[in-house]
């Protein structure tokens, strides 16, 4: 809320809290009818009711205290001037719902189940069978709604935390993204541009000596910066998201150019993980094979993919000469077990005639974001 500026109702909640005063014109109708000093004490109680629904949207701390005073303001109501004023408790039974602590939820509900039995079993005598028939099912929706309301709001605060959840994950994904392209940069035009660096300085020594291999040298260079102009145009091309589908098709072809069989299955409903788990797991998937090229010696490499239990499983597996303990920790895999802390996921190596790794990672589903009252 701006300073300065009073809101009615929280912006937040639309219209839904003034479709709730619809069902003040009721009791301001019964009230109509009194008499004497209960007609003027009634519409202040009415007017004192409005006021602690809308404190309810506001007061954090005093909330309690504001539902505790709405509770009494219909047991005297309904005590000692028409039963139909029970029907007010539809707005605390709303409120109850937004207990996250289950000890004040229950407390709560408690009172609020005094308040509305209370004035029924002292006027039992005015009612008939009809008329209760008639209460028996608003009675009902009465009590059970903060129940509803209760679980409604639960699923939408962890559907809020699962959203900062995620967010936290895409800066992650960003910052070991930047810091990825930091690493290859250094790895790989760090040291082509140094090169060229050192044959320019070698070309200017070497054109009044040696005119001939001064223009060998400078065609050293172009050849060189081209080649750091395709390592450019692959880092800005690994810099977009990629699905695991994707993926797969550029390792078939990578295995394939180094003479290695690739075998492939899948057994699991990729869609269904989130764009940031399959960018993650592209990025892995990508390290693994990239070492299954470079150091393995395989002849052959089999990935599966399958779905267990709300889990992506990866297997990615090689025939070559396997790896010793000293290097579980290099080639890539660190870098693998770090991406893969991001979503919670876990890396499992196992070395034996071969190489078998096993990427595990949960299925996320994100939500729409909301937020309840603790």
């Amino acid at each position: 809320m701006a300073k300065g500026k009073l809101e009615i109702f929280p912006s937040r909640y639309g219209f839904f809290p003034y479709m709730f005063l619809i069902y003040l014109f009721m009791p301001g109708y019964y009230i109509y009818f009194e008499t004497g000093w209960k007609l003027y004490a009634g519409y202040v109680l009415l007017g004192l009711f409005l006021i602690t629904y809308r404190q309810l949207y506001f007061a954090a701390k005093s909330f309690t205290y504001w539902l505790m005073l709405q509770l009494m303001i219909i047991l005297v109501l309904s005590i000692f001037m028409h039963v139909n004023m029970l029907f007010l408790g539809f707005f605390p039974a709303n409120f109850i719902g937004w207990y996250n602590e289950k000890r004040k939820f229950i407390i709560a509900f408690i009172l609020f189940g005094f308040t509305i039995f209370t004035p029924l079993i002292i006027r039992f005598e005015q009612f008939t069978p009809d008329s209760l028939l008639y209460f028996l099912p608003f009675l009902l929706i009465m009590l059970f709604s903060p129940f509803g309301i209760r679980s409604m709001n639960s699923r939408m605060e962890l559907e809020r935390k699962l959203d900062e959840a995620n967010e936290r994950i895409e800066e992650l994904v960003k910052r070991e993204e930047r810091l990825r392209i930091a690493r290859d940069l250094h790895d790989t035009l760090g040291h082509t541009l140094s090169l060229i660096t050192l044959k320019s300085q070698l070309v200017g020594k070497l054109i009044t000596k040696d005119l001939d291999r001064a223009k060998h040298e400078a065609k050293e260079i172009e050849r060189t910066s081209r080649a750091a102009l395709s390592q450019v145009r692959e880092l800005v091309s690994d810099m977009r998201a990629i699905t695991i589908a994707e993926e797969l098709l550029g390792s078939a072809a990578i295995l394939e150019a180094a003479g290695i069989t690739f075998q492939y299955s899948d057994e699991s409903k990729l869609e269904e993980a989130s764009g940031i788990t399959q960018n993650i797991l592209s990025m892995c998937l990508r390290e693994a094979v990239t070492n299954v090229v470079k150091h393995s010696g395989a002849s052959n490499c089999n990935i599966v993919i399958a779905e267990e239990a709300g889990e992506i499983i990866i297997t990615i597996e090689d025939n070559g000469r396997g790896m010793d303990e000293n290097n579980l920790a290099g080639n890539g895999l660190k870098g693998i077990a770090e991406r893969l802390e991001l979503i919670d996921g876990a890396l499992k190596i196992t070395s034996h005639m071969g190489t078998k790794l096993d990427i595990t990672v949960p299925v996320i589903v994100k939500e729409r974001e909301a937020g309840v009252v603790s």
